[in-house]
């Protein structure tokens, strides 16, 4: 059985972390063995595996708060450096977030009922 060849990810351009709400630093990270980040940015989950802790906001914790920014974003885990600004990844946490700020208000044009 043959398998399509692997493409490569499509990355939006226009998308930008400067232009962004942090919104890929709410997402759980997991450490893995060559990840090397300061002590007090690790944590454990239920299973007792190292992940990257989280403020009490939900954010992580080595996010600057002021900036928005990574504050140890040239030690940063390698699930970080593979979630690629604009990629297919990345759009899809935009979208669901932004989903959730922005509920779906119905419109209606003059005369005609909303769609159910």
């Amino acid at each position: 059985m043959e398998t399509a060849p692997t493409q490569l990810e499509d990355i939006d351009p226009t998308v930008k972390c400067s232009a962004c709400e942090a919104i890929c630093c709410r997402l759980p990270v997991l450490l893995m063995p060559e990840d090397a980040i300061p002590a007090r940015y690790v944590d454990h989950d239920a299973h007792g595996l190292e992940i990257v802790a989280k403020g009490d906001d939900g954010w992580c914790a080595a996010l600057d708060r002021d900036t928005l920014r990574c504050s140890i974003y040239e030690l940063r885990p390698t699930i970080c450096r593979g979630f690629d600004m604009g990629g297919y990844d990345c759009r899809e946490e935009r979208a669901a977030w932004y989903g959730k700020a922005a509920p779906r208000i119905p419109i209606v044009v003059s005369g005609t009922p909303p769609k159910r």
